[in-house]
């Protein structure tokens, strides 16, 4: 198919369907930049309130750049993947600090920056700075793997050349920025992944995937390695109207955020005993157990937790040293960052 035809075809599809979001009303770097790193892996209703609470609290690169890392990390809370945070967070940095507050124009160069890979380098070039670079996401895998029959899978590296080849000989010199929204429009509210329009679709003549009855088979994707099973006990340990907290600091899920002291185990085991047995809990022992959570579980990407609150109220005062932990309000814990699955056990029991 021409090259030019395609071009023509999805942006006169996009231009009469496109939704109308905050972003596509401006070519601003920094919120073009900011509205792709919220929206990976994260639908657009769920992303666009957040993305509003970031432009309202910081305005600039300048403002999210001299923000604390804490800040940043509560206003992201329940999106998930929080190196998105930390890596948005340090990426406004190194703009300030090696740029001067004005990110780079160019493909390679946006690169460089923290967080910031092919994808939203190249959203950020095509849109802000004219760039003719083809951005490559899910959608766009989807919509290409049907219409061209590509039946290479798309989480291969070999899938990734090739997808990726085969868009920037799509993408056009002029106006690139207009193709390339048009191209993620078309897959992630039309060509979608289980119930393609294909009826009424403009490309339905030349679609290989709808002439051979494959809209369900592409794109090809190798099946990945079972999610990892995860157990954990947290102990939510209450002194009058505070709560002892911890900041995650090891390498693992949830790095910067707060959490409750916690057992690890490798498969479900009773809260109870777990309690009479492990050496952390012992300074704790003489004190009851108020109530012991159901089953809490929580999807992570590769991992899957299972997770059970037991809630201890003191009867007396008990040091508390080491591990980082450290009693917090309760007004406190509702400003500190916290795992998803914490604040959702914090909202069910009426504490937050």
């Amino acid at each position: 198919m021409d090259s030019r035809y395609f071009t023509k075809k999805v942006v006169q599809w996009f231009e009469k369907n496109k939704r109308d979001l905050p972003w596509r009303e401006t070519k601003d770097p920094y919120r073009i930049w900011l509205s792709e790193i919220i929206l990976q892996q994260t639908r657009v209703a769920q992303g666009l309130p957040y993305y509003l609470k970031f432009v309202e609290t910081f305005p600039t690169v300048q403002a999210l750049a001299s923000a604390p890392e804490q800040k940043v990390l509560r206003l992201w809370q329940g999106l998930g993947y929080y190196t998105r945070a930390r890596n948005l967070h340090k990426c406004a940095q190194e703009v300030v600090a090696r740029y001067n507050g004005v990110f780079p124009g160019t493909f390679e160069e946006l690169k460089t920056l923290p967080g910031i890979g092919d994808y939203t380098a190249a959203a950020v070039a095509s849109i802000s700075f004219g760039q003719p670079v083809a951005v490559v996401d899910g959608n766009v895998f989807r919509v290409l793997a049907r219409i061209f029959g590509i039946e290479t899978p798309i989480n291969s590296p070999e899938g990734k050349r090739v997808f990726t080849k085969l868009a920037n000989e799509l993408v056009p010199q002029k106006n690139p920025d207009v193709h390339n929204q048009a191209m993620m429009e078309f897959g992630a509210t039309f060509c979608t992944p289980r119930n393609p329009s294909c009826e009424t679709c403009t490309f339905q003549k030349n679609c290989f995937a709808f002439k051979n009855s494959l809209q369900h088979q592409l794109p090809v994707k190798l099946r990945l390695k079972q999610a990892r099973k995860r157990y954990f006990c947290y102990f939510v340990i209450r002194k009058g109207n505070s709560l002892l907290m911890k900041k995650r600091e090891e390498k693992d899920i949830w790095h910067g955020l707060y959490d409750f002291v916690s057992v690890e185990t490798r498969r479900p085991v009773d809260p109870e005993k777990l309690f009479m047995e492990h050496d952390s809990l012992a300074k704790f022992r003489k004190e009851k157990l108020a109530d012991i959570s159901g089953v809490y579980k929580h999807i992570l990407s590769h991992q899957l937790i299972h997770a059970r609150f037991i809630q201890i109220s003191l009867s007396r005062d008990i040091a508390v040293t080491g591990s980082g932990l450290k009693f917090y309000t309760v007004k406190k814990v509702a400003e500190l960052p916290k795992p998803v699955l914490i604040s959702k056990f914090l909202s069910d029991y009426g504490i937050l």
